[in-house]
């Protein structure tokens, strides 16, 4: 297994990183054990959460997805070999969220909180430095230099060894890496976009963002790569739509001509390696240059081990370009050129 390294850094992930935002939500404490379990003995390293995970769950206040590592990290001793993100932003507790009155108190970028949310996420993964930690989304209201300032403080203090973004525009993002350079603060190692090759804001990503990244050399760990579950391939041109809201929502946001004529060439690249779709859709992303690890998810061990060949499958030139053929935005290729 050929690990990645992660922009820039001195990580060396798993060409997958597994995502734990169902841990807590509509995966209990015993499945989540064994899906880590199984995302270890298959070689991966890269185990990525949030501190507002599964906040979203009836009567959850946020916390538990880290609380659930920590205690699996604890009970297999395995931390030293295991990669630990998670990210600060979101609103913690249950009055985070309650309007301007709690505004930055329980969540945000600023000095105050990031410090405050480090330490609970710490105590929460039970780990004494966080590998990667991660701004969740802007806080348009903290200037940026506030909040650098704030991460590179814990990166001196061994409290963290990594930063990363996510949900940045290429602007945002550049904004960052100037401020670090000016001010001398710790730098962005990484990006979490929304990517995938039937994602409705893919040309958003690739047009500005993708070059950001090869460019400076930051870390590609994308989130929804199989674009809301619309690449596991159990959609079907012309079939019922399964009962549920998440079908609907995918229906509403993928089912179009352009995405079900990706899909069927996802289909016939499939055939010749005897894969799944998502296999396919995930070995696209990783032939990419800036590509490090797409964030997998799963609700049981038989999902992730559906999902983990794609590590080591390569596509052929043709198969690549076929792909590309099917599923480019317009005007790519001059984009491209330029």
């Amino acid at each position: 297994m050929n690990y990645r390294q992660l922009g820039n850094s001195g990580l060396f992930v798993y060409p997958l990183a597994l995502g734990t935002m169902q841990f807590g939500w509509t995966a209990d404490e015993k499945t989540a054990f064994e899906i880590m379990d199984a995302y270890v003995e298959a070689g991966g390293n890269f185990i990525d959460t949030a501190d507002v995970y599964s906040r979203w769950a009836p009567g959850n206040p946020g916390g538990v997805s880290e609380q659930m590592i920590g205690r699996w990290l604890q009970s297999r001793k395995n931390r030293d070999t295991v990669v630990v993100a998670t990210k600060v932003r979101g609103p913690m507790g249950e009055n985070g969220n309650q309007g301007r009155a709690t505004l930055h108190q329980r969540e945000g970028l600023s000095r105050k909180w990031i410090m405050r949310a480090c330490e609970d996420s710490l105590k929460r993964l039970q780990v004494d430095v966080i590998d990667l930690y991660q701004v969740h989304w802007l806080d348009p209201i903290i200037p940026i230099e506030e909040t650098l300032s704030a991460l590179t403080d814990l990166v001196h203090k061994g409290y963290v060894r990594y930063l990363g973004c996510s949900n940045f525009s290429a602007w945002r993002l550049m904004q960052a890496l100037w401020a670090s350079d000016k001010h001398g603060f710790e730098r962005f190692v990484s990006i979490q976009p929304e990517y995938s090759i039937a994602s409705p804001i893919r040309e958003q990503f690739e047009r500005e963002l993708a070059r950001v990244c090869e460019f400076y050399s930051i870390g590609v760990i994308p989130y929804s790569p199989l674009s809301g579950g619309f690449l596991t391939g159990k959609y079907k041109r012309g079939a019922d739509l399964p009962n549920s809201e998440r079908a609907k929502g995918i229906a509403d946001s993928r089912f179009s001509e352009k995405n079900w004529n990706i899909l069927d060439k996802l289909r016939e690249v499939a055939a010749n390696h005897q894969a799944h779709v998502a296999q396919v859709s995930l070995a696209w992303l990783l032939s990419k240059p800036y590509m490090t690890a797409p964030i997998i998810g799963a609700n049981s061990v038989e999902q992730l081990k559906d999902l983990l060949p794609a590590a080591d499958l390569e596509l052929s030139s043709s198969e690549l370009t076929a792909l590309n053929e099917a599923s480019d935005w317009p005007s790519t290729r001059t984009e491209r050129e330029n």
